[in-house]
Order: C-alpha cells, then sequence, then structure tokens
C-alpha cells in the first residue's frame, strides 16, 4: 500500500478521494495518490504522522508500537468498520455480538459483556473517547486516518487504557481546497446499494466548511424459519458537518458534528455448538438492532507568541441502543432478551504543548469525563418466557460514571542522536449504580458507589542510529477502573477491582533500499493484574459475581509490520505471535450450576472448583497475520489497479474455563479479499469482492450464541471527483 502523511491540509485529492470509503463490507480503490488526472507517483514511502500524543511525529522516530492507515489504506484494505481492523493490522483481535463489543489488542482489552465493564482499549472519535461498548456498528466514512496503538496508553490524551487506543480521525474543511469533492455509489450482492459523498466549501479566506454522508441499504444474510422471520437486513444513514475558522495565524477553530441512524435490523445468533449453516436458523422471538446516535466535537488551538499551544478538546455525545434477541437462539425455546439504553457522554480536555523544534518538549494535560447511562423502566427484560413475572429479570435505572486525571509527558534530547521520555498520570473514577431489579418476583434495590484511582508512568530510552533506524526501550503502565457487580438476591455484592498493565517493550524501526521499504519490529512483555471476570459466587455458586483474578497474568509476543513499494508494486504486511499464562485462580464456571464453594485463591481443587493456572488469557490468539499485494498498470490515461488482501487470526478463547463442550472454542479466521480498479481520469470503477472463499466463521460468542462474522460478498462501485 503507498503510505501517505496524514494531515488535515493534504491534497484535495488526498482529502477528498482518499477518504471514500463506503459502509460495506469492501472499499473502492481510490483516484491515483497525487492527482485524478496525474499517473506521476513517488517510488519512494513517504513520512507517516501521528498525532495521538497530541502533536505531529513521525511514526519511525516515534516510541509507540502502532500501525497507521490512511483514508487510501482503509479502501484498498476494505475497512469500513472497527471489525474489520482485525484483519489488516497485527495483534488486535475484535469480537461483535451485537449490542457489545470486545476489543482486544495483545490479548487485553475487554473481555465481559456488561456496561459496568470498562473497555482497556479506547476508540477516539475526532480526539473525543467514545462509547465504549454501544454503538458498535459506527461507519467509518471520509476518513483521513485510523491510528492503532498497541500497549497501555496511560501518560497522555483523554482516558486511560490497558491494551490500546484507536483515533479514527475524519477529514477537516480546508480554506484553501476549494470547492472539491467526490460521489461514489455501489451495488452488490444482497441487493446492497450504498451511496457516499463529500463536498469542501471554502466560505472565505478565513473560513470553511466540508460537508460528507454515507447510505447504504441492504438485505438479510439470514434464512430463517420459524415463528418469527423479523431480519431485514441494513439501513443506515450518517452524515457529518465540518466548520473551519482561522482568522489568525494564531488561533485556530474546529467545531464538527456528525449524526448517524443504524438500523441493522437484528443480529441472528444460535447455539454456539450448533451443527446447522449459521446462516440457516430457526427463532420464535421479536429480534432487533437499532443505534440512532450524535456525536459534537469543538476543538480550539491557540499558539501564544512564545511558540506554546494551548488546545481545548470538547466533547457532547448522545445516542440510544435498542436490542431484542432470542436467548436461546432456536424455535424450540422460549428465552428472550430486550433493552433499550440511552448514553450520554459529555468530555473536556485542556492541553499544553510545548513547541517541536525544543531539545525539551512537553505535554501537560487535564481531562474531565461524564458518562450515563440510563435504562428505562420496563425496557431492560431477560425472561423466560417473556410476561410472566415469576420468570423474568427486570432492571431499570441510571449508572453514572465520573473520570478525571492530570497528565504530562515530557521528551529531553541529551544529544542529537539520544533521547529520553518520561511520563505520568493520575486518574480518578467513580461509578454509581441507582439502580432497581424485578429478579423472579423479587424486588431489589441497588444503589451502591464505588472510587478508583491510579498513577500511571512511562519512561523510554530513544536512539537514532542513523538517518534511517531507530531503536527504542519502554517500559510503561496502564490502568483499567473497576465497577459493580448488579445484585442477584443475596445483598449487595462487592465491587470489583481495578486493573494493570505493566509493559516492558523493545523496538526497532527502519528505512531500506533507497526508501523503498519500511519496517517495524517490537518485542514485548505485560504484566497483567486484576484481571476482571465473571466466574461463579465463591461461597454459592448458583449464580455469577464478577471479580479479579488474585494473581498476575503474563503476556509475551512480538510484531512485526513491513510496507514496500517499487515503482508500481507495492505491498503491506504484519504479523503478530504471542503467548499467555494465567496464574494459580480457582472457580466456578457460572454456567455450571454447583452449591460447592470455591475460594478464587486456595480452592480446593474439585470437578466444579477448576484451577487455572496456566490458561490463556481470553481473546488472545497465539497468531495474527496479514498481508496485501497490489500492482498498477497503465495506458495513457488509464490505471488498472488488482490488489489482494488476506487477514488470519488463529484460534482464541472466549472464557478462561476453556470448556469446548460449552462452544468456548473461537476457529481460526481467514479472510481473503480482492478488487480491481480502473481509473479514468476523474472515474474510478471498481470491482470488489471480500471473503472471496466465503468462510463461515464465528464473529463472537455471548450468552452461549454464536454470531455470525460477514459472508461472502461482491460489487461494483462508480467513484466521481469533483473539481
Amino acid at each position: 500500500m503507498r503510505v501517505h502523511p496524514i494531515s488535515g491540509h493534504a491534497t484535495w485529492l488526498s482529502a477528498l478521494a482518499l477518504s471514500l470509503c463506503l459502509s460495506s463490507t469492501a472499499g473502492a480503490q481510490s483516484a491515483a495518490s497525487t492527482s485524478a488526472a496525474d499517473n506521476t507517483r513517488s517510488d519512494v514511502l513517504e513520512e507517516i504522522i501521528v498525532t495521538a500524543q497530541r502533536r505531529n511525529e513521525n511514526l519511525q522516530t516515534t516510541a509507540i508500537s502502532a500501525s497507521v492507515l490512511s483514508g487510501e489504506d482503509l479502501i484498498r484494505l476494505g475497512v469500513t468498520v472497527v471489525d474489520q481492523l482485525q484483519f489488516a493490522t497485527p495483534a488486535a483481535v475484535v469480537n461483535n455480538f451485537g449490542q457489545g463489543i470486545d476489543f482486544n489488542i495483545r490479548g487485553i482489552g475487554k473481555a465481559e459483556h456488561n456496561s459496568q465493564t470498562t473497555t482497556g482499549v479506547v476508540t477516539y472519535r475526532d480526539g473525543v473517547a467514545t462509547f465504549p461498548g454501544y454503538f458498535t456498528a459506527e461507519p467509518y466514512y471520509d476518513i483521513a486516518s485510523v491510528e492503532i496503538l498497541r500497549g497501555p496508553q496511560g501518560t497522555f490524551v483523554g482516558q486511560n487504557a490497558t491494551g490500546g487506543a484507536v483515533f479514527v480521525n475524519s477529514n477537516d474543511p480546508v480554506i484553501e481546497g476549494g470547492d472539491r469533492g467526490y460521489l461514489a455509489g455501489q451495488f452488490g450482492e444482497h441487493t446492497d446499494l450504498a451511496a457516499q459523498g463529500a463536498i469542501n466549501m471554502p466560505v472565505s479566506d478565513t473560513f470553511a466548511a466540508r460537508f460528507a454522508f454515507n447510505a447504504e441499504s441492504r438485505d438479510s444474510f439470514y434464512d430463517i424459519t420459524g415463528p418469527y422471520t423479523g431480519d431485514d437486513g441494513v439501513n443506515t444513514r450518517s452524515a457529518r458537518l465540518g466548520l473551519l475558522w482561522e482568522p489568525t495565524s494564531q488561533l485556530k477553530v474546529l467545531f464538527k458534528t456528525d449524526y448517524s441512524y443504524l438500523d441493522l435490523s437484528a443480529y441472528p445468533a444460535d447455539p454456539a455448538l450448533s451443527s446447522n449453516d449459521m446462516f440457516e436458523i430457526t427463532a420464535n422471538a421479536e429480534m432487533l438492532a437499532k443505534d440512532t446516535l450524535m456525536r459534537s466535537v469543538l476543538k480550539v488551538d491557540y499558539e501564544f507568541e512564545n511558540g506554546i499551544k494551548l488546545r481545548s478538546i470538547s466533547g457532547y455525545q448522545d445516542g440510544n441502543t435498542k436490542y431484542r434477541a432470542d436467548l436461546d437462539g432456536t424455535s424450540a425455546g422460549n428465552s428472550i432478551f430486550r433493552d433499550s439504553v440511552d448514553e450520554t457522554i459529555q468530555s473536556q480536555e485542556f492541553n499544553l504543548i510545548s513547541p517541536d523544534s525544543e531539545k525539551f518538549s512537553w505535554v501537560f494535560g487535564v481531562y474531565l469525563q461524564k458518562d450515563v447511562l440510563d435504562f428505562p423502566d420496563g425496557e431492560f427484560v431477560i425472561g423466560v418466557p417473556e410476561g410472566d413475572p415469576a420468570t423474568e429479570y427486570v432492571l431499570w435505572g441510571e449508572n453514572p460514571k465520573h473520570a478525571s486525571a492530570v497528565f504530562a509527558q515530557t521528551k529531553f534530547a541529551i544529544t542529537d542522536e539520544f533521547e529520553v521520555e518520561l511520563g505520568a498520570r493520575y486518574s480518578k473514577h467513580k461509578t454509581r449504580n441507582d439502580v432497581y431489579v424485578m429478579q423472579y418476583g423479587l424486588p431489589i434495590v441497588a444503589q451502591q458507589e464505588a472510587k478508583y484511582s491510579d498513577t500511571s508512568g512511562k519512561v523510554a530510552l530513544n536512539w537514532l542510529l542513523d538517518d534511517n533506524h531507530f531503536v527504542y526501550a519502554m517500559a510503561a503502565t496502564g490502568f483499567r477502573p473497576g465497577g459493580l457487580n448488579v445484585p442477584v438476591g443475596l445483598g449487595l455484592p462487592d465491587p470489583f477491582d481495578e486493573e494493570t498493565v505493566t509493559l516492558y517493550e523493545l523496538g526497532w524501526k527502519g528505512v531500506w533500499a533507497d526508501g523503498h521499504v519500511r519496517t517495524q519490529f517490537s518485542a514485548y512483555k505485560n504484566y497483567y493484574d486484576n484481571f476482571q471476570v465473571i466466574i461463579g459466587y465463591p461461597d454459592f455458586p448458583v449464580f455469577g459475581i464478577e471479580l479479579n483474578t488474585p494473581e498476575t497474568t503474563t503476556i509475551a509476543g512480538f510484531e512485526a509490520q513491513i510496507q514496500a513499494v517499487y515503482g508500481d508494486f507495492t505491498m503491506d504486511a504484519g504479523l503478530g505471535k504471542l503467548s499467555s499464562d494465567l496464574g494459580t485462580f480457582y472457580a466456578t464456571d457460572p454456567r455450571i450450576a454447583t452449591l460447592t464453594p470455591c475460594d478464587p485463591t486456595t480452592g480446593p481443587a474439585s470437578p466444579s472448583c477448576i484451577n487455572l493456572k496456566n490458561k490463556d488469557q481470553t481473546y488472545a490468539p497465539d497468531f495474527t497475520f496479514n498481508i496485501g499485494l497490489q500492482y498498477d498498470f497503465h495506458s495513457g490515461d488509464d490505471t488498472i489497479t488488482p490488489r489482494l488482501n488476506y487477514g488470519h487470526v488463529a484460534t482464541q478463547w472466549a472464557t478462561l474455563f476453556q470448556n469446548e463442550a460449552l462452544g468456548d472454542r473461537i476457529e481460526s479466521r481467514n479472510i481473503l479479499g480482492g478488487q480491481i480498479a480502473w481509473q479514468h481520469k476523474d472515474y474510478v470503477v471498481t470491482l470488489y469482492g471480500t471473503n472471496i472463499t466465503n468462510q463461515h466463521y464465528v464473529g463472537a460468542l455471548n450468552s452461549g450464541l454464536r454470531f455470525a462474522g460477514p459472508p461472502r460478498q461482491y460489487g461494483l462501485r462508480v467513484m466521481k471527483v469533483f473539481h
């Protein structure tokens, strides 16, 4: 893949055509890298700029293990939603079960499917930390870049994180960019109709606007038989407005607001061990999957005369997610689940950023966030069957969460070749349940509060060996707060504690063959404490409770990435290898009822009290691999570009119990995609295919059900660039 700098003021085509990314599961080949009417291209790799640390930095000389995908890269790789990142970057695993997502990097992120458990991989949209678990289908469209950072992110920017962070940056308005834009349409299998476009509008020499939209409708992948057959496919609409004002060279004000209506009809699923085709299922309960959300972000930069920059990033997000499911996954049972949850997030971050050119550079920040989950009365119901109070579990109320932090990171250049980085962060979190439960006719009041705090740190030694080679040694820590258990009639259970991760990492980044090849290598070891997991109550294992593992889990691994360009040939690849080892931990599987007590630290071991020592970490496959190959064939004004993409995620476990008889094993994923793009002046016509081998694979496991990953899809897309 051709690698491009990530900048809001790239050329008009880089900001427009390269951002095209329709919300189906395929992406179009963009127009040429520099101009739709100019096939001239560099035959060396260009510098990649990362912005996650609140300044523009060259990825090749920064002590971060990361993958950075430009808008053009997303198109070539067919990445349009978060699920597909796992096939484009090493060590990432995404398990999407509809109204929730388990996103893990290097085996660390989130393993329990509830709103009380926060995520260890934080996703940012235009600088604002987004919804931590819901609203998983928000599409990537009109994107400038996606930065995937691996390892704990504890000493800068927004929220603390244990597994990593993902920064999704949409295209900014360009004041001197002209009235330029693009329009694209698509038709594909399953009557997949999609359209997308964007327009840049320079209003004056100090003000510009940008509007982008994305829409798709598609028939269902599923053949559902039984009393209920209500999956109608996909109907999504999204739009974004950006406004940029630069009245002086010192002041820049950027405002973006976007809205999404995501009607996915349903997330059909059947029992994990079903022998039938996973797209041919039965159901007798209503199914629904509908999200509506809006986000507004205000970013203000002011540069003082001495070069110090003051930055303010304000965010407001509001959404509603509705979900209905056949909880037993068949037409033979009568278990249902339904909910409607409102979530509102308000956040504010302030940064002071030193000039980039100083030998001693620094970033200082303050972060505040309020996240409120509202469960309306009568909307959150687990029923066996629905409508019988004696067999229903009903929950309503609020779960407000507050987070605050101060952080600083410094870098000192001891010589032109050697520098040291130091960072620290103090975080505070508070969570409260104002929740009421009606459990099988028994009323329960859950009013409880918990507070957590932690100091994280980072130290890195960076050595620029020469103009082409950079090595670093780093130690860093990350923190994820604990949470509250919902009571099940045994009194108010204790909260579960926070998680911490300590990372040791060595990295080497190099440029080879006169700039034609770029590599990244990293080796790491994580010490993962207090992993949050649901097991049976230690004293009364009839019900489940979330608590922390008593001993440290170790996770060690190696990663490699390569990008190469030789004339018209480009290649990109990445691999991740890891091993994990759980410490001594006795637990009862909450899915197997028993009355035998089981102490997490001492056991004793029995058929129901299992010693999980040396088990693998959940969602931590030992091997991931991705590769992409393409070649440009030129003829006059025309360019034909065939491309193949392949992503592999090895077998992983959905629970620490690793019980194959209960369906805990998630088999490997091998996804092959391809496209052939024909570019003629300002037009690009692309024939695409995703999951070409039509592998039917489990995309996630939850509540004993398997959720299928997308099947094979193919289609045709046409794009026109206006300028």
